[in-house]
């Protein structure tokens, strides 16, 4: 069935991407095997996070996540101005925040804050120190809003 698909890789698809012809391949394959996958038993895919920690629990499972990177953003504030005011922007020209000074920045990880703190400079390079670190819950609280 696959053989019947046009072939149109391109060099990047050889280098190791999937192909639009490789998800078709795939997806004909799941159907033809749905009909034999309703008797037989689940594989036993995910492993379960209710062995004991000593083990290789939830901390063997964790250290699979522990290098994914995150993109951490420190937030001083926001404005709105209009496209025209923006475009009259010139250097030396200062945009006026909502946040005022002192207040704590935002630290936010992949846009959710996770954080608030305050600007410090070590070594000639800017920095923040936390002051307040939000929950769990707390940000469960207000993704409910």
């Amino acid at each position: 069935m696959a053989d019947d698909i046009e072939n149109t890789e391109t060099p990047a698809e050889d280098a190791g991407q999937i192909s639009e012809d490789d998800w078709a391949a795939a997806m004909a394959e799941q159907v033809v095997s749905d009909g034999a996958a309703a008797t037989a038993q689940p594989a036993d895919i995910f492993p379960s996070f209710s062995a004991p920690l000593g083990q290789g629990g939830i901390m063997n499972e964790l250290d699979m996540i522990l290098d994914i990177p995150v993109q951490i953003t420190v937030e001083l504030g926001r404005t709105k101005i209009t496209i025209k005011n923006l475009l009259q922007l010139a250097h030396g020209s200062v945009v006026e925040l909502d946040a005022m000074a002192g207040e704590p920045m935002d630290v936010l990880v992949n846009g959710t804050l996770i954080a608030q703190g305050e600007v410090v400079v070590v070594n000639d390079k800017f920095g923040i120190r936390l002051t307040d670190i939000i929950t769990p819950s707390e940000r469960m609280r207000k993704l409910n809003r």
